[in-house]
């Protein structure tokens, strides 16, 4: 039967990797959608935090761009132009910086809020059109390292490799620097069932957050320090013979080196770096090899850190040695941050990666997806840079940018210096859905269509691909990013190849995935619609998708997971008597990100209406401010002022930060750009910083 004007629509929330199932009906009078629940919906079963309520807002014409924007050379000020002259201008303006400097000359920055079929399409887009090596997102600082020591130890990335609905029914969860209550609110249901169901809950963060005031046991470790604290446990766990023989006999390999790293992390040398005493460790092991089935998921905590990789593998190891993987109702798990971080990392719009999860440094990889994209294998280019170090090196070797779905002035570690490299570009082009920071420096903005006004699929933090239906019109001027590049593709010589269609789009990734890693061959529109879902890799029609990883093998050669040795070692940036604090970031609940679309929601604003420093009472009576104060927190790399929250829930000698605000509350003007050597992820947890009255 034919959809009526005013029927509801299935579709999913456009913020955090849950991607919470919802009904969006068009509205009557002055909103323009309503959101409705959907509890057929697995993951979320109707349940919406209040970002996803609330998503309706953003799509008002009073709050987003309805048309482009082209800086005028004369007054220096973005005006009104045709969609015309905005395109042309961009594409003048890549094929000068092309021509007088080279193809790595020009540069795309992408986003893991986008679609599988823009992330898919703007790879394309930069290797076959632009012929640049110069493209990466903002998923690399989002769970890069995890990603990277998924790859180390599994052979393969899928950040949980079981369905959330495991959780809930596993003995124990340690929980790494995850505060879901804030961050993923309906996915705090499967800790409430975990303990309903008998299971204990654990939790490591330097804050007692709301998640932490659920957990049965809490551990409060110096920021940076999270690899120090799996060594730590895994001693324990070998010193008590805890150790699962077996499994490490019969399904993994390099255990006796592993073992001697963490011989060298004894207790006692633990607490001194952690400040966690040795009988709340004891206990954690205690709780964690006590329970029949077990799971470690981590989060930015320790994801976020010149050592993430090391420290991700740290935790998995100790599920390896205990035999908590690779087995059901037991695991490894990453919570993917951003709406499609997960999907976003596979289709090619990664420094170093072609679609399928496929590594661009492959022959094989490139000759399968040259041959889709009907191009010579030769023709693509290399691995470029990652992203910090791409923006790194705008208006030196990078002279002109693109940028899709992502907000760097923001977002970005050292911020003040990312600015500083945006603004020294010859041509910065942005494709946004509202006016953020990075786009109000543009010399053309180009206005996008958002999630609810547009197809396209995703890939939630389970490795679920989901679809997105449109359930309402764009304003007129508005359009798709695939139209964006399917213009500046024709423009640029590129007439066939790059469809504004999104499930065209989607069955050429289909086959550009097939034989991959992240292998989307047998996922259809059609299926998705009718599974709430489908489970990758699904290498064919009939195939029913994949739940749950390595219960037979591992992705690796010989199917063995493989442990990592690792040994710990300081954050790049120490206190002294000159920063003597740590200072951390992260989110609050009511905001997502850099804020570029929550910020524009009233709702939200109320709940959340600016940045601030969290600081324990002593902290703020050695320094002398009260509750609401303005503090300033100085970095080597800046400062930042926003008002004191003085609250006993934090280390004495921490502060925490929320990062989704510009202007003088900015949190990453502070951060380090310090980089993890494999992952390429910025230390974004840790830096020393100087806390005084803001007067003083």
């Amino acid at each position: 039967m034919a959809r009526t004007e005013t029927a509801p629509t299935a579709t999913h929330c456009p913020y955090c990797s849950l991607q919470c199932g919802m009904n969006l009906r068009p509205a009557v009078g002055g909103a323009v959608a309503e959101v409705l629940e959907r509890p057929d919906f697995p993951v979320n079963r109707g349940a919406l935090c209040g970002k996803g309520r609330t998503a309706p807002a953003v799509l008002s014409s009073r709050v987003r761009l309805t048309g482009p924007l082209v800086r005028n050379p004369a007054s220096g000020e973005l005006e009104p132009a045709g969609w015309d002259e905005a395109l042309a201008r961009i594409a003048d303006q890549l094929v000068r910086a092309r021509t007088a400097h080279g193809p790595d000359a020009v540069g795309v920055f992408g986003g893991g809020g986008l679609t599988n079929e823009k992330a898919y399409a703007l790879g394309k887009f930069a290797r076959v059109v632009l012929s640049t090596s110069q493209i990466d997102y903002n998923g690399r600082f989002c769970m890069s390292s995890a990603a990277a020591a998924h790859q180390r130890a599994f052979g393969l990335d899928r950040g949980l490799p079981f369905p959330l609905e495991d959780i809930a029914r596993t003995g124990c969860v340690i929980l790494v620097g995850s505060n879901l209550a804030e961050t993923m609110p309906p996915a705090l249901r499967y800790l409430t069932e975990l303990k309903e169901n008998g299971g204990r809950l654990i939790v490591i963060d330097p804050r007692r957050t709301r998640t932490a005031e659920q957990a049965d046991l809490h551990l409060a470790p110096r920021p940076g320090t999270d690899l120090a604290l799996a060594l730590g446990m895994l001693h324990l766990i070998v010193a008590q013979g805890r150790v699962d023989e077996e499994f490490v006999r019969e399904r993994t390999s390099g255990w006796d080196e592993a073992r001697a790293g963490s011989m060298a992390h004894w207790p006692e040398l633990v607490e001194r770096l952690t400040g966690v005493p040795v009988p709340q460790l004891r206990e954690a092991v205690e709780m964690f090899c006590a329970a029949e089935n077990a799971m470690v998921l981590t989060a930015r905590g320790p994801e976020q850190q010149s050592k993430g990789t090391d420290t991700v593998g740290a935790w998995i190891n100790l599920c390896l040695a205990t035999g908590r993987a690779g087995r059901p109702l037991s695991g490894y798990g990453c919570l993917t941050g951003q709406g499609n971080g997960q999907g976003g990392r596979e289709h090619g719009q990664k420094a170093d990666q072609l679609p399928g999860y496929r590594k661009l440094t492959d022959p094989a990889a490139r000759r399968h997806v040259a041959q889709v994209w009907g191009v010579d294998p030769d023709s693509l280019p290399g691995p470029g840079r990652s992203a910090y170090e791409l923006l790194d090196a705008l208006g030196t070797d990078v002279r002109a940018l693109l940028v899709m779905g992502s907000n760097p002035v923001v977002s970005a570690p050292h911020a003040a210096h990312v600015e500083g490299r945006l603004r020294s570009l010859d041509f910065l082009a942005v494709a946004d859905v509202v006016l953020s920071e990075t786009a109000a420096m543009a010399d053309v903005v180009l206005p996008v269509t958002q999630w609810a006004e547009e197809t396209g699929t995703t890939t939630n933090l389970e490795g679920r691909v989901l679809l997105r239906q449109r359930a309402v019109t764009a304003p007129e001027g508005v359009r798709t990013d695939l139209e964006v590049l399917n213009g500046l593709a024709a423009l640029l010589g590129h007439g066939k190849g790059f469809p504004a269609d999104p499930e065209e789009v989607f069955d050429e990734l289909r086959r550009a995935s097939a034989g991959g890693p992240a292998d989307y061959a047998g996922i259809t529109y059609a299926r998705i619609a009718a599974e709430d879902g489908v489970f990758w890799p699904c290498p064919d029609e009939e195939h029913a998708g994949t739940p749950r990883l390595f219960l037979d093998r591992f992705a690796t050669d010989d199917g063995r997971a493989r442990f990592v040795p690792v040994t710990h070692r300081p954050a790049a940036e120490e206190t002294d008597r000159e920063y003597p604090v740590v200072l951390t970031t992260g989110r609050v609940v009511a905001q997502y990100q850099s804020g570029a679309q929550t910020r524009r929601v009233d709702e939200l604003n109320a709940a959340a209406p600016g940045p601030f420093v969290e600081l324990h009472p002593r902290l703020a009576e050695r320094i002398g401010v009260a509750e609401g104060d303005p503090v300033a927190v100085t970095s080597r790399r800046g400062r930042a002022v926003a008002p004191a929250r003085i609250t006993r829930a934090i280390r004495q000698d921490t502060v925490f930060m929320p990062f989704h605000w510009a202007g003088e509350g900015r949190a990453n003007t502070l951060t380090n750009p310090a980089l993890d050597p494999v992952s390429r992820m910025p230390e974004f947890k840790v830096c020393a910083v100087r806390v005084e009255a803001a007067g003083g």
